[in-house]
């Protein structure tokens, strides 16, 4: 199977040896994404627009790629503080529809640039 990169500059630009997705057939890979601004390169303030920019960021990729957020089928959530979770929670049950991908959620110590989110996914592309 072939494997194909996808970019785009809606998105934040990969700051380490990775793409931003990676197309193997009908399924995507999504690189993790902070809540940076693509245009500025800035991280966004406090973790509800850090969440809706991580998701902003998700749908640019996961539309160069040919789909959409109701195509993820796996998200992972990396959080610097759980206490975020049930913010995180709210705008995430106001931009997926069910039924919601799988998904874990885990503490971590730190995240690039000081990010408070972190997320990757996984989406199955309905056709080729």
């Amino acid at each position: 199977m072939r494997k194909e990169a996808v970019n785009t500059s809606s998105a934040p630009a990969a700051i380490g040896p990775y793409s931003q997705a990676i197309r193997a057939g009908n399924t995507v890979y999504l690189s993790g994404q902070l809540g940076l601004d693509p245009e500025t390169g800035n991280l966004r303030e406090g973790i509800e627009a850090q969440t809706r920019q991580v998701l902003d960021n998700l749908q640019a990729v996961a539309t160069a790629a040919g789909g959409s957020l109701d195509d993820i089928v796996k998200l992972t959530l990396l959080l610097v503080d759980l206490g975020d979770f049930t913010k995180v929670n709210e705008i995430m049950a106001a931009r997926f529809t069910q039924p919601y991908p799988a998904r874990a959620t885990y503490q971590v110590a730190a995240l690039p640039k000081a990010g408070r989110i972190e997320v990757e996914g996984v989406l199955v592309l309905r056709s080729t």
